[in-house]
């Protein structure tokens, strides 16, 4: 019998007695483990080996898991913090309890979003509170990171961790799990008879190369047979995230109904993000519990002086003859500080001004889908920063009849028919509306935007004369209700799910 030369070495080296694995024949034969495996399948099909296979998980840190392991993890540094605050007593400054943690940058989110989770204290309007009960020595994530610390690709079932903590430490990303499937041979009857009866090694050809065929050789000689179906390493390659295929198709179905983008900075200052939205300057959201300010520069300079001249008046005097306004202070200086804009009505503002592209006429559709960032509490359906839908159409005789129309034909286009609405309040809207749709897991309604016809207290400092219906509509709720996650975090922040983020394809 004659049999290629990989093939032949591996017959020899392996046994009838027990099972030998790819690795150790590759050892035992200095033949790559691939070489190994693939002459294995073309022995089994032969029927002179058996081939068993088994899937072998071993678990161990990744870096930041590593890095909680020896400085803690960030809920229980922030509960520290707060202890030695004396936040057990009374409510503490979030800010103040956060600086002396010493965490800094994604690991102040991750210990706010896990800090209530378990039991460690409470988050409110910027204060912070702690549980003089809570033992972060019984804390099982905290207690498996040590335990893991110590081991370093350890199979899963030798590890002294229950699973459901294993879990949470691998959704927090501290955790990497690694399968591979092992292969083990062993000689069928056949192989060893005919090892017996002696084998001969076929000289065949791996590869054609130019010399086999300017030569003609390749005519003659025997080429090795390939084994198609033979397992091959996974590789995972870059895509684009779910959240930014959700939005380029929300941009195109805006274009598709006639709107044009709008662009703009993501800091700005605080008269174009809510003074010439008509909010009062001493309205809650305004706050430094709501909107993360700049700390250099921390104003701008440059404002057009007549633009905020009717600003001002109408915040101290109103717009029209029984025009109020808010009869309350204004300040050019808090106008001018710097933040991080918590919506992109502010691009709005400017294009309805004139001082982004200039004067529009009506009747124009104007539409933006960019980041927004808000110093909200952590939870299933708020993130510190998330897409918002800005979109306003400028024309004679709008009516609220038109705004719901043209949010049911918006949500049409990803197959979301229930869209409900309910009456609200805004000081830049009248009337004003928020939007609802039903959560198609759990049944629940979710608000997913708000919207209303601007008012004419915001229009007329701008110096527009007709109507202008608008909305801010949140890309990770339009997201929920097109495929059923139930927390954001899912899918946008550290704790996002890699595996869902690849399976899931957005559908046109």
């Amino acid at each position: 019998m004659q049999l290629p030369e990989s093939q032949v070495a591996v017959l020899e080296a392996a046994s009838a007695d027990e099972a030998t694995s790819v690795d150790a024949l590759a050892r035992t034969t200095d033949l790559p483990p691939e070489t190994v495996t693939g002459a294995a399948f073309e022995l089994a099909e032969e029927g002179l080996v058996a081939i068993e296979e088994r899937v072998d998980e071993t678990i161990s840190l990744t870096d930041e898991g590593t890095t909680y392991a020896d400085e803690g993890l960030p809920e229980v540094r922030l509960y520290e913090a707060a202890l030695e605050a004396g936040a057990d007593d009374d409510p503490v400054s979030m800010g103040q309890v956060i600086g002396a943690s010493g965490l800094e940058g994604p690991q102040v989110d991750i210990a706010l979003s896990n800090y209530a989770r378990k039991g460690y204290g409470s988050i409110d309007s910027g204060e912070i509170t702690a549980d003089p009960d809570a033992d972060p020595g019984a804390d099982a994530e905290a207690n498996a990171l040590e335990t893991l610390s110590d081991t370093d690709d350890a199979p899963v079932d030798t590890v002294d961790v229950d699973a459901e903590t294993l879990e949470q430490l691998d959704r927090r990303g501290l955790l990497e799990r690694t399968e591979s499937t092992v292969r083990e041979v062993t000689l069928s009857e056949l192989g060893v008879t005919e090892l017996m009866a002696g084998i001969e090694t076929a000289e065949t050809i791996g590869q054609v190369t130019p010399d086999l065929l300017t030569s003609g050789e390749w005519e003659d000689v025997e080429f090795a047979e390939y084994n198609v179906e033979a397992d091959a390493e996974r590789v995972e390659g870059g895509r684009v995230h779910i959240l930014r295929q959700t939005a380029e198709r929300v941009k195109d179905v805006l274009v598709g109904m006639g709107f044009q983008e709008m662009e703009g900075p993501h800091v700005d200052a605080d008269f174009w993000i809510n003074d010439c939205l008509f909010m009062p300057q001493d309205h809650p959201a305004r706050t430094h519990w709501d909107r993360f300010a700049l700390e250099h520069p921390t104003h701008i300079d440059d404002l057009p002086d007549d633009l905020v001249e009717r600003v001002e008046r109408a915040h101290r005097e109103g717009v029209g003859d029984d025009g109020e306004g808010y009869r309350s202070p204004w300040d050019e200086e808090f106008a001018r500080a710097l933040a991080l804009r918590g919506h992109t009505t502010s691009l709005s503002a400017r294009y309805l001004a004139g001082h982004e592209i200039g004067e529009i006429e009506p009747p124009a559709r104007y539409f933006s889908v960019e980041k927004v960032y808000r110093n909200d509490t952590l939870d299933p359906t708020h993130l510190l920063e998330f897409f918002q839908i800005e979109g306003w159409v400028m024309a004679e005789d709008l009516s609220v009849r038109d705004l719901m129309g043209t949010f049911e034909e918006f949500y049409a286009q990803f197959g979301i028919t229930d869209i409900e609405f309910k009456p609200h309040y805004n000081p830049y809207t009248e009337p004003s509306f928020e939007l609802f749709g039903t959560h198609p897991t759990t049944g629940e309604l979710v608000e997913i935007g708000n919207s209303g016809i601007f008012r004419e207290e915001m229009l007329e400092p701008l110096g527009v004369e007709c109507d202008v219906m608008a909305w801010g509509l949140a890309l990770e709720r339009l997201l929920m209700l097109m495929y059923g996650f139930e927390d954001i975090r899912d899918i946008h922040g550290t704790l996002c799910d890699l595996e869902l983020l690849r399976e899931t394809e957005v559908t046109y």
